[in-house]
């Protein structure tokens, strides 16, 4: 199955994680601090399958933690835990390149339902088949080497912008509905809910600056990238 890396300073919330995860035959390591999980995901590269991370943790806290593993891996999906659920928290997890943000208390049950959606969520070379690179007006978009720019000037998504922006552009002037942006984007058997699918159209507007107005949101149905 999958290596589950657990950080968290609560023991009890460690244990109650584990206890589900190998249930399910998973591999799972623990780390009590963000430090901790900084290390041992720079000793140990490509060993983890997913992170499971708080955000309130002593030495170093989730988000810090999360920041520096992305200094060297950019792959490794990361799950988020945190007490606290304002908006604020998520727009900056998600912009950090997390895959998912669960408030406590949570039910284990629904966590290791998450954590196999992300773990089984569509490819990103899935989406980009069959194209290299599209020009749309200053916006230009490569899928071969996974780039966007605009105006000429490189932009830095998080891998979930990448893969929603790659979606609609391969599917543009075609109106989609927010359960296909879903399940093709997060995969089929994804547990978040419309908000989250809210949240990365939002920051994706902030990335593409004047291009934001290729996505229009159409009311009661979803989205439609129009260039």
């Amino acid at each position: 199955m999958y290596h589950i890396l657990i950080v968290d300073d609560e023991e009890q919330i460690r244990t109650l994680i584990r206890k589900y995860a190998e249930f399910e035959g998973n591999t799972v390591s623990e780390a009590g601090d963000g430090m901790e999980a900084v290390r041992l995901c720079r000793d140990h590269p490509g060993e983890y399958d997913i992170l499971i991370m708080d955000v309130m943790m002593p030495e170093l806290d989730g988000f810090s933690a999360v920041r520096e593993i992305r200094k060297f891996d950019e792959k490794t999906p990361v799950l988020m835990l945190s007490a606290r659920g304002e908006e604020y928290d998520k727009i900056h997890g998600f912009e950090l390149g997390i895959d998912d943000y669960v408030v406590k208390p949570f039910s284990p049950k629904e966590l290791m339902m998450r954590i196999g959606a992300i773990l089984k969520r569509s490819r990103p070379e899935d989406l980009e088949k069959g194209k290299d690179v599209v020009h749309l007006e200053g916006l230009t978009v490569d899928f071969t080497g996974r780039m966007v720019s605009v105006d000429g000037e490189k932009v830095e998504l998080s891998p979930k912008e990448y893969d929603l922006l790659f979606y609609m552009v391969n599917n543009r002037n075609i109106a989609l509905t927010r359960e296909q942006l879903i399940t093709n984007v997060w995969g089929y058997d994804f547990y978040g809910d419309d908000r989250t699918l809210d949240t990365h159209i939002k920051l994706l507007r902030r990335s593409l600056g004047p291009y934001s107005r290729f996505i229009v949101t159409l009311r009661g149905v979803g989205y439609r990238f129009e260039a």
